[in-house]
């Protein structure tokens, strides 16, 4: 994970019957964290759905999304490697931990077993790979989705509020570690967010959705 990528927004512009939610050009470096903020229905998960290539057809878009210089607006979601991590950790319940930190990992990684156990020393989860999902803290289930997405080897990450559902000390844990992450890992990132507190924590631009 010592590759460096950028993600660009080239000109992008959604509208819907007509009327334009985003507005907005940028270019995000190895290892930034943009933070678009806004309130509820601005139109920040839009944008999200837009840049991992699952936008519902009723919205009108345009523009180009790209990663590395190369232009990845129209492929599917599955081929553009852009990680995604949400409000919930969204971990496969009929999966021990182990097993969702190995769905995450490229079919052809050497080693995978010890690439998991070192994921989950990591995050201060050594002797957690065989247990059951639903036997952790909401928390732990943050780490456990934090090492799945890194495990994937993503060049880009977008990050759809993940703490929001967190209390307030554990959302400042999870802000430290997952922004310290990105950051090691030289991951271009978008955050979105309506906590100016995520947006302080992220410790880079920030675009806000006015009107």
């Amino acid at each position: 994970m010592n590759d460096r990528h950028t993600l660009t927004l080239d000109a992008i512009r959604i509208a819907l019957d007509g009327k334009t939610l985003i507005a907005i050009d940028s270019e995000v470096g190895p290892g930034e964290v943009l933070t678009v903020m806004g309130p509820s229905g601005s139109g920040k998960s839009t944008l999200l759905a837009y840049l991992a290539g699952f936008l519902s057809p009723a919205f009108q878009a345009r523009g180009r999304v790209r990663l590395d210089g190369r232009d990845i607006t129209d492929r599917p979601a599955e081929q553009r490697d852009i990680g995604l991590l949400f409000q919930d950790p969204l971990l496969f319940p009929h999966l021990s931990v182990a097993g969702n930190l190995r769905f995450g990992l490229p079919r052809r990684t050497p080693d995978k077993a010890a690439r998991i156990d070192q994921a989950l020393a990591e995050v201060g989860l050594a002797d957690y790979g065989e247990r059951d999902p639903a036997t952790l803290s909401g928390g732990q289930k943050a780490r456990v989705a934090l090492m799945r997405l890194l495990l994937s080897a993503p060049c880009a990450v977008l990050l759809d509020e993940p703490f929001s559902r967190l209390d307030t000390q554990l959302r400042q844990e999870m802000r430290q570690l997952v922004f310290s992450r990105l950051r090691d890992a030289g991951l271009p990132s978008l955050l979105v967010t309506h906590d100016r507190e995520d947006a302080d924590a992220a410790g880079g631009r920030v675009i806000e959705l006015k009107d």
